[in-house]
Formats: structure tokens, C-alpha cells, sequence
């Protein structure tokens, strides 16, 4: 369910534990964990290393379009290796009101040196799969060589 508070006058009414800006829309937990394909838990453990910082309604957590975009980074930098000690670095380096060249100086040279480590782990991996694929080869013609007799010997 996704609540949309229409004004901070109607919030305060409604409600004295948050503050909203106009039209601030908040998704809960269990929306959220949905949409982005991850468990209550991780999204419990990210707040919990500081990376997303939800909203509380007692003891109900809201997440804001800030909480929202922050999980993307954070998967988006999971997917390509980033540890998540990386990515708060760089997403702590955010400033709305910056020009923000520190923060993107940072996740530059951190995804350059990313980039290698995936490259050199790309061609571990193509090497593997030639051996893995030459060995199965070779494995194949020594099957065959082996049926080949057996069928001669029947026939």
C-alpha cells in the first residue's frame, strides 16, 4: 500500500511522528522488499549500516523516494562487486545543494579499479571454460572410442 500524504498540515493532523514535505510519498517495507526483489531482512540490515534511513510511524518503517533511489545505488553496486562499505562511501559523499565532484571523483576511481578486478575475473573464468570444454572433449572421443569396438564386436 502506498500512502500519500497530500500536505504537512493533514500529516500533523493525522499523525504526530512524521513530518512530510508536500505530496511526500512513503512505501513500506513490504512494498519496498517487493519492488526491488530483495527480503525484509535486507532491507532491516541496510538501515542498520546506515544506508537507507526510513521514516518511522511507531514502529512501521516508510520509505521515501531518497530511501528508494539510495536501494538502487546499493544494488546497482552490489551487482558489480562494490562491498557495501564502498558504496555508503560514495553515497555519503552526496550533497544536494554540491556540485558533488568528490563523490564522483570516488565512484570513478573505485569502479575503474572495480572494472579491472572484473576483467581479470572474466578471463580466469574464459580460461576455465576452455579447459572445462577441451577436457569434456576429449572425454567425449574416448567415450566414443570406446562404444565404437563394442558395436563392431556385436555386429
Amino acid at each position: 500500500m502506498t500512502r500519500k500524504l497530500v500536505s504537512p498540515g493533514e500529516a500533523a493532523a493525522n499523525s504526530n511522528h512524521i513530518s512530510v514535505e508536500t505530496d511526500e510519498e512513503f512505501v513500506r517495507i513490504g512494498e519496498m522488499a517487493k519492488k526491488y526483489g530483495v527480503t525484509l531482512r535486507t532491507l532491516r540490515f541496510y538501515e542498520d549500516k546506515g544506508l537507507l534511513n526510513p521514516k518511522r510511524d511507531g514502529s512501521t518503517r516508510l520509505y521515501t523516494r531518497r530511501d528508494k533511489a539510495r536501494l538502487k545505488l546499493i544494488l546497482l553496486g552490489r551487482k558489480v562487486g562494490f562491498s557495501l562499505r564502498d558504496v555508503k562511501q560514495m553515497m555519503d559523499l552526496y550533497d544536494p545543494t554540491g556540485s558533488n565532484t568528490k563523490q564522483l571523483r570516488l565512484a570513478l576511481d573505485k569502479s575503474e579499479k572495480q572494472l579491472a578486478r572484473l576483467q581479470k575475473q572474466r578471463a580466469l573464468i574464459d580460461e576455465a571454460i576452455s579447459d572445462l570444454s577441451n577436457s569434456m572433449a576429449i572425454v567425449r572421443q574416448m567415450l566414443a572410442e570406446r562404444a565404437a569396438p563394442q558395436a563392431s564386436a556385436a555386429g
